[in-house]
């Protein structure tokens, strides 16, 4: 039997990661297909494995989704229902940095790689008149890398997906101050298949039907996707990348 390759974005909390394990092995079962799951340590891995492979299926951000379906023949397929991608700029609990309007012209802000959360704390800084290039950026491979940096004092601020910064311990949180949180709505993950993928039709009927029984419901509730996921079609996915260039403009 062939086996496809599934990739997930790097961009999910630690403790979803056995919850992809299950959505895999669930997946696989139902559909009757081999697939096996890559889970890339960071945005820059991701990139590689992409480039260099076959992936007939990715979970992807919806910044990496446009590219991939304008550029390198993916379409989305699916999305998780209620939950969108909403970002958290946060400070450190002990720093002079209480407010969004204490965010200076010279601060240095740390994230993780992923271009959508950058956008959106772009729009969000808007409010306080401070911009890209006002900025210092230090990029680093993971959300709880740039935790540390905020909480060690080598960061005024950091982006983080609010989803990773409401599953950091509670240690951690504490050590953290709330500057503001998004609430877009419109713009969440989504599920990528290949356009030459031979199986999109078992395999879409697995992913939308995983909620109908208690096996796929633990699976998504692993997950964070207690609802499941939704079919999306072409128009929906222009609507979403459309968002996403008024975004950049």
């Amino acid at each position: 039997m062939t086996t496809h390759n599934m990739l997930i974005a790097p961009d999910f909390s630690p403790e979803r990661f056995a919850g992809w394990h299950m959505f895999n092995t669930l997946i696989q079962k139902r559909a009757n297909l081999n697939m096996h799951l890559n889970t890339p340590a960071s945005h820059t891995e991701q990139q590689q494995i992409i480039t260099a492979g076959d992936i007939q299926v990715i979970y992807a951000n919806p910044f990496d989704a446009a590219a991939l379906i304008r550029e390198q023949g993916y379409k989305a397929v699916a999305r998780p229902i209620g939950k969108s991608d909403e970002m958290v700029i946060a400070a450190g609990a002990n720093s002079d940095i209480n407010v969004l309007e204490d965010i200076k012209a010279g601060a240095t802000i740390a994230m993780a790689n992923n271009r959508d959360v950058k956008l959106i704390g772009l729009r969000l800084l808007e409010a306080v008149d401070i911009e890209e290039s006002d900025l210092s950026w230090d990029v680093t491979e993971t959300y709880q890398a740039a935790a540390r940096k905020v909480i060690k004092g080598d960061a005024q601020a950091a982006f983080f997906l609010a989803e990773v910064f409401h599953g950091f311990s509670r240690l951690t949180k504490a050590q953290l101050s709330v500057l503001i949180e998004s609430d877009l709505a419109d713009i969440s993950h989504v599920l990528l298949i290949k356009d030459d993928f031979p199986d999109t039709d078992i395999f879409m009927n697995a992913i939308l039907n995983l909620h109908n029984d208690p096996d796929g419901q633990e699976a998504l509730a692993e997950l964070g996707m207690p609802q499941g996921f939704e079919a999306m079609d072409e128009e929906d996915a222009e609507f979403m990348i459309d968002l996403m260039e008024t975004l950049l403009d």
